[in-house]
């Protein structure tokens, strides 16, 4: 099986800056481009440089011909031009995909590594579903309680998207590189019942074995580089395209912000190191990871260790030694 294609909204980013780069190197301001070419909208070009509109052939062939590329500079952005608008194709890999989960599953999308911290929740990717439904209707609460409306994808549907991403963990043979670092707090009593705890642990456990798949428990008393203290959670994607851009995404509970900034993301990349480093390596993570399970499993009756239809956990076979969903 070839690597995951990269998703629409990456190759509409990667070639936003291609673009800005041939206009600069041609030493044209974006007013002189809009000129020449003769565009109504002076607006046009700032949204294809920026990766926020669904780049036309046409427009951008016109546009390499005015920058002067050479001819296989040309074929190559025309292709990436046209995986850019291809929505409905690519969407075909998710055929359950809510709008929230359709965002981070662009994201994920041609992934060569994926760095993630989250300082009070288990990462989407490595949910249960029990505890990807407590998750999503408890948030639900919080909109309600604002007086927000509800979402028009029942947490059902949400469960079964965000599921469905979790698919490229166990890709072969082109699974990412996954690596997480998981506050001890995130998978204490606080984060729900001990049924749904338990199984949440059960999964990390057959998780940590995978070999694309390297978790880190943080401890709750352990002391982050110079008494850092980690403000947000957030994820780095690395592509297996160098030239796709890499890509930070800062979690922040009701927003999500995105970067491409070298310096935004260099600083978010040495806060992961210092993660990695005060955190349990991830041999003694995995041992960390039995024991707590091992502990939950004393503490909660056998009679409460059961899903309903709504938190089933997934069905689950072991092939080659993975994990693999059906």
């Amino acid at each position: 099986m070839p690597p995951a294609a990269p998703s629409p909204i990456l190759r509409r980013r990667r070639l936003g800056i291609e673009l800005r780069r041939l206009r600069e190197a041609a030493g044209l301001t974006g007013d002189q481009v809009i000129e020449r070419i003769g565009w109504a909208s002076a607006s046009k070009l700032s949204r294809l440089e920026n990766g926020r509109s669904r780049p036309d052939p046409q427009d951008v062939g016109d546009l390499l011909d005015l920058y002067g590329a050479d001819q296989a500079l040309h074929d190559e952005l025309l292709g990436i031009t046209n995986e850019a608008g291809d929505m409905r194709g690519w969407l075909k890999n998710f055929p359950v995909m809510t709008q929230q989960q359709r965002g981070w599953a662009e994201l994920e999308a041609g992934c060569a590594e994926i760095s993630e911290y989250n300082p009070v929740l288990v990462p989407g990717l490595l949910q249960t579903p029990g505890y990807a439904q407590l998750r999503i209707v408890s948030a639900r609460q919080v909109n309600a309680g604002a007086g927000e409306p509800e979402p028009g994808d029942e947490p059902d549907t949400e469960v079964q998207a965000r599921l469905a991403r979790q698919s490229l963990l166990t890709r072969e043979p082109h699974a990412p590189r996954y690596t997480a670092v998981l506050e001890e707090a995130a998978l204490g009593r606080r984060a729900g019942p001990p049924e749904v705890l338990h199984e949440q642990l059960l999964q990390l456990c057959e998780l940590a074995l995978l070999p694309n798949v390297a978790l880190h428990v943080l401890p709750r008393d352990t002391q982050i580089g110079n008494w850092y203290l980690p403000p947000t959670a957030f994820s780095v994607y690395r592509f297996a395209d160098p030239l796709d851009p890499e890509t930070l995404a800062i979690e922040g509970g009701f927003t999500d912000v995105m970067s491409t900034e070298s310096i935004t993301l260099n600083r978010y990349k040495v806060v992961f190191e210092w993660l990695c480093t005060a955190a349990l390596d991830a041999s003694d993570t995995l041992s960390w990871l039995i024991e707590a399970t091992g502990r939950l499993t004393e503490a909660t009756p056998p009679s409460t260790v059961a899903f309903g239809p709504a938190t089933a956990p997934t069905q689950r076979r072991r092939e080659s030694g993975r994990l693999t969903d059906r």
